[in-house]
């Protein structure tokens, strides 16, 4: 199993995985609800679209922006059961445990403060 570091590494090699960047009012919205409500949004995403055996709409549940932890669970490839699947073998069809959902939303919360701590991209404005 590799260490969130060693996704986030591959996931920046990944062309289209690594042009994910959060946008201004992304960030507003982060510094102004704070990283513990982020995390909170994350986890019921999370467990409400990802952590069912069976979801609906599979690859299409995951909005594109709307929400930083979107753009994050695109960025790291957390956006469907597919994208799982593929890129850390997460089987298809199978409830995620506790366990899995809290490594999930660990990786999308440590993609975030990374993001964070870079300056604003201007294709990002």
């Amino acid at each position: 199993m590799q260490t969130t570091e060693e996704a986030l590494a591959k996931l920046k090699k990944s062309k289209f995985r690594s042009s994910f960047h959060l946008k201004e009012k992304d960030r507003a919205y982060i510094k102004d609800k704070g990283m513990d409500v982020i995390e909170s949004h994350a986890r019921d995403f999370v467990r409400e679209r990802l952590a069912p055996a069976v979801t609906a709409n599979d690859g299409r549940q995951t909005p594109m922006k709307g929400h930083p932890v979107f753009t994050a669970q695109h960025a790291t490839a957390c956006c469907c059961r597919g994208c799982l699947n593929t890129w850390y073998h997460v089987q298809k069809g199978v409830e995620l445990n506790q366990k899995q959902q809290d490594q999930i939303v660990h990786l999308l919360m440590s993609w975030i403060e990374e993001e964070m701590k870079e300056p604003v991209n201007v294709a990002s404005k």
